[in-house]
């Protein structure tokens, strides 16, 4: 019972410290600075201008599948499909190109309407078919790679110039990181512009709540899983063009990371946050983690121990946060 007056106290000095709101509203922010000062300090090499522009289009990829999952998140959802999603969009537009001959600009936007259309299954599965999100964006998941070895009967497919001009560089300026910046502006617009990105924030941080107030909550979990979709499928794309190739087993694994983006950003899997913004500092700082890693020589097994207790620290802190908030 003594702590219960001290409580209320405590949180309206934090409040009033600007160095603490700031710090308490960007920690990844702040996180990513403290990380590159150190590695900075730790080598040279870090901090030159070829190696920064590695790094962001080192985080290009898992940043637009990321940007994605954001809108997931927010909704209180989970996409674990968008690492197939990716390669499958990549591997059909790549197919369509090399075997039908559509026009490379063609078969790009075929492959985000493919992710746009597999996004919408998983969201009506999840919507209507009441599954649960974990199981169905895991069904879509062996779905979407098993067709993507299927359309490419396993081996490598050739880009055209349109998917290929998205790994490549702009007057020395690299392409992915246009690309990269361009899916950040439009998924912050879409959260926090738009009714839509208001309707998700509301749906994750009380669906039922939601659904009383007259929202339409099926409609916009299928939103949010088909612009999840479209995303992936850009991702794959742009993947491909760095790879000058579409890979079968493309982006395998990268549904774990753009979670853990989201997360160290500062997203709840519960629901109801999450910023683009933040999602952008999360996709940076797992980049700068394998970066500086690698720069320092550190054994590829070990690189996976240290992005694990990133993820468990991001995790905790989230917990801690929704303590203090909701106590």
């Amino acid at each position: 019972m003594s702590l219960t007056p001290t409580a209320p106290t405590a949180r309206p000095a934090a409040r009033g410290n600007p160095v603490a709101r700031f710090v308490a509203n960007n920690g990844a922010l702040v996180g990513l600075v403290i990380l590159c000062v150190a590695l900075w300090i730790a080598t040279p090499h870090f901090m030159t201008t070829d190696n920064v522009l590695n790094v962001v289009v080192q985080a290009s990829t898992i940043g637009l599948l990321a940007f994605g999952q954001t809108f997931v998140i927010v909704a209180a959802g989970i996409d674990l499909s968008v690492g197939s999603v990716a390669a499958f969009a990549a591997m059909v537009a790549c197919w369509l190109s090399a075997n039908v001959g559509w026009p490379g600009p063609v078969a790009l936007v075929a492959g985000l309407v493919l992710g746009l259309v597999v996004g919408v299954v998983s969201g009506v599965s999840i919507a209507y078919g009441k599954l649960p999100a974990f199981i169905g964006t895991l069904a879509m998941l062996s779905v979407a790679r098993g067709l993507t070895l299927v359309v490419s009967d396993g081996r490598p497919i050739g880009t055209p110039d349109a998917i290929s001009f998205l790994g490549s560089d702009i007057g020395g300026f690299p392409v992915p990181i246009i690309v990269f910046a361009i899916g950040g502006v439009v998924c912050s617009f879409v959260l926090t512009r738009t009714v839509a990105g208001r309707s998700m924030y509301a749906v994750g941080g009380n669906l039922e709540a939601a659904r009383l107030a007259g929202l339409p909550v099926k409609r916009i979990l299928v939103t949010v899983f088909a612009l999840s979709g479209v995303y992936a499928a850009l991702a794959g794309m742009l993947l491909a063009g760095r790879l000058n190739s579409a890979q079968p087993q493309a982006a395998s694994g990268y549904e774990l990371d753009a979670i853990a983006a989201v997360v160290i950003g500062g997203a709840s899997l519960s629901g109801g946050s999450g910023r683009a913004s933040g999602t952008l500092v999360g996709a940076l700082i797992l980049a700068v983690i394998r970066n500086g890693l690698n720069i320092l020589n550190v054994s590829s097994f070990w690189q996976q121990v240290v992005i694990g207790l990133v993820i468990a620290v991001a995790v905790g802190i989230d917990v801690l946060r929704r303590k203090n908030t909701h106590p």
